[in-house]
């Protein structure tokens, strides 16, 4: 037997039959074979930072982390390959010594590349896919032991870039670079109602656009990014500076904040609105991983919803109005971003239609389901797609009725996992019984 395993997020706990730590594609066909013999499912687990069920297991939980580094570089096509287990951040920096960088990312860099990309995580910007879509190429192991090379035109590819550790465990990534590129951002404290009623056209005006908004008050904290050429980045904030803001602001005091509204929530709004109106405005610049990732101390449990970019607006009004007839007194802010249509995965949450995305967070110490429930019911009503990764109860008849494809993925699963090798109580709710 092995201890108690638990997710970043403290949201999702199983005790495991045994851990494995594979380091190669054949030592992950042994511990499926290995697994099948003992009559035992198997679960891959990156970071452990998906918020929902996806890795819970009382039989094999197989970490990937063994799985990671570089495996390979193409100069020419600008593309590289590492193992499925290597850090989003680790991604970067191997990128980065080749003059490439990722195009688009999200604001932690903390998951492994196979986990991010299996849940279909998203950066922000009109013109940008999630990170799925930068994928070209990768090497999936199935639970009958079949070692997969997809790449190009294969008609396996599209259900295997989003696929929830449904198919198999993804062992290698290849990933389309861009040259490496720097952000020069802008962060400012602004009127909430101005930047809900422009933010259609802010979405389309920067390469990178995104608000953050304290529930309970009426300022929005935006972040606009705009893409320069590395060797234009100027001197960006000092190490002091950036330490104060990233580290003392955005995480220590943020987590007395949170401690001190759990214990007293009268004070939540003043807290809110304080947060709010002190935020450091600032204009700095470095290498685009530094400026799309931030550090996230702070524990918290989140869901989030994809949205037609065009009903942002109203889905954000509808929410705020839902929050504010509640009463509910939450300390962390709330995220909206939007990203392009993908067409490169059949389960991305960006599938078909570009996309607004607003994220719900509470605090991990003082987790708010009836908080969650108000989200799920308002942005349900809008067409509504929940982040894989990320909390939500949406079955798998409910979210059949939101991807065209779906009925496709389930065909693919039952076809590599016809024996439930990979099934979970937390799969067979979203994607069907086997």
């Amino acid at each position: 037997m092995t201890g108690t395993w638990t997710n970043w997020g403290r949201t999702s706990r199983s005790t495991p039959a045994r851990t494995v730590r594979p380091r190669s594609a054949e030592a992950v066909a042994r511990a499926f074979q290995q697994a099948s013999r003992d009559g035992l499912t198997v679960r891959p687990v990156g970071s452990a930072h998906s918020f929902t069920a996806l890795a819970r297991t009382e039989g094999v939980l197989l970490e990937t982390t063994g799985l990671a580094g570089l495996r390979g570089v193409d100069r020419d096509a600008g593309r590289i390959t590492v193992g499925g287990g290597t850090t989003i951040a680790q991604t970067a920096r191997l990128a980065g010594r080749f003059g490439l960088a990722l195009s688009n990312l999200g604001d932690i860099d903390r998951q492994t590349i196979a986990g991010a990309i299996g849940t279909g995580t998203h950066g922000t910007g009109a013109g940008f896919g999630p990170i799925a879509s930068q994928v070209v190429a990768l090497q999936l192991v199935t639970p009958g032991g079949d070692v997969l090379d997809l790449a190009g035109d294969d008609p396996l590819l599209p259900a295997a870039r989003v696929s929830l550790g449904a198919l198999g465990v993804v062992t290698a990534v290849t990933l389309q670079c861009v040259p490496a590129f720097g952000l020069a951002a802008e962060e400012r404290a602004e009127p909430l109602d101005a930047v809900v009623d422009g933010l259609l056209d802010r979405v389309a005006a920067a390469d990178h656009f995104e608000f953050y908004w304290f529930p309970g008050t009426d300022l929005a904290l935006t972040k606009t990014n705009t893409r320069v050429p590395l060797d234009a980045v100027g001197p960006s904030a000092s190490r002091l500076r950036r330490f104060v803001d990233d580290e003392v602001l955005s995480n220590g005091v943020f987590e007395l904040t949170c401690r001190v509204g759990r214990r007293a929530p009268v004070l939540v709004p003043a807290i809110n609105r304080l947060a709010a109106r002190t935020v450091a405005e600032r204009d700095w610049s470095a290498p685009s991983h530094e400026v799309f990732t931030s550090p996230r101390r702070v524990r918290f449990a989140e869901s989030e919803w994809a949205v037609p970019l065009e009903r942002l607006p109203e889905a954000f009004e509808a929410f705020r109005s839902a929050l504010r007839r509640s009463r509910l007194r939450i300390s962390f802010p709330v995220e909206v971003r939007a990203a392009a249509a993908d067409d490169s995965a059949w389960l991305s949450t960006s599938a078909g239609r570009a996309t607004g995305y607003v994220a719900v967070h509470c605090y991990a110490r003082d987790v708010r389901r009836e908080y969650f429930r108000i989200a799920e019911r308002v942005f349900a009503g809008f067409e509504g797609r929940p982040h894989w990764g990320k909390l939500h109860t949406r079955g798998a008849e409910q979210l059949r009725e939101r991807y065209p494809r779906f009925d496709d993925f389930v065909a693919v699963r039952r076809r590599l996992d016809p024996g439930g090798l990979l099934r979970n109580r937390h799969l067979d709710h979203v994607l069907g019984p086997l």
